[in-house]
């Protein structure tokens, strides 16, 4: 299965990009490095994950996103609370996350039986 063709990895690949786009600009280098690595841990990690040759390998990858997931969540939250990041496109992200974050746990599942 290529990772190219999976709507989990190009999801998690259009927010990355949005990330690190919208927070090209902000003067919290900290802040901006830590979030924008989250964001691309993601998707790499999923990308790694399924080049790799064993199922135990290709899974344990997988939970690895999906734990990056939840600290991007984390750090999306944040922003939004220290004003960093918009409401509205704090809730977008968040959502996306939250969804994107399921469909690593169907991913894992069905590659798992």
């Amino acid at each position: 299965m290529d990772f190219e063709k999976l709507v989990v990895w190009q999801r998690r690949r259009c927010l990355a990009v949005g990330i690190y786009r919208e927070l090209a600009g902000c003067g919290d280098f900290g802040f901006k490095d830590q979030i924008t690595r989250s964001a691309l841990s993601v998707p790499s990690n999923i990308a790694e994950g399924m080049e790799r040759h064993s199922v135990k390998e290709k899974v344990r990858f997988l939970w690895i996103a999906k734990a990056s997931c939840g600290e991007l969540r984390t750090q999306i939250l944040i922003g939004r609370d220290i004003a960093y990041i918009a409401d509205p496109l704090a809730e977008n992200w968040i959502t996306e996350t939250r969804e994107l974050s399921k469909m690593l746990c169907g991913l894992i599942n069905k590659i798992s039986d």
